[in-house]
């Protein structure tokens, strides 16, 4: 059974830092086009940020400039680094792993960005 498992959200004030975590089991992360998602209470889920197989990364335009994902091979992990962080930012973050037809979803980690 394949396993996303996401880590690393909790609380920031505006202005901080936060770097979240995406361990996969069973699957070899490198195959796949990895993501991560966000969802705000009352909103659609929206990209954040993409890495390819390949290395590529790709941002949308409100997201550029302030966050960074990457990837561990070795560890079989994705991260997403988010700097500069904003209330609006606040939703449960998730992982995603594609290839082709198939999506494998994490589980979720929250982010809450408050003073």
């Amino acid at each position: 059974q394949v396993q996303l498992v996401e880590s690393g959200g909790g609380w920031v004030q505006p202005g901080g830092s936060l770097r979240l975590s995406c361990a996969a089991s069973t699957i070899i992360i490198s195959w796949y086009n990895m993501g991560w998602y966000r969802q705000a209470p009352g909103k659609q889920r929206e990209l954040v940020a993409t890495i390819t197989s390949g290395g590529s990364t790709n941002y949308p335009d409100f997201i550029k400039g302030r966050f960074t994902i990457s990837r561990d091979d070795a560890r079989n992990t994705v991260y997403l680094q988010m700097n500069s962080l904003k209330p609006e930012d606040t939703a449960v973050y998730y992982c995603n792993a594609a290839r082709n037809t198939i999506n494998y979803w994490g589980q979720g980690t929250q982010v809450i960005v408050s003073s």
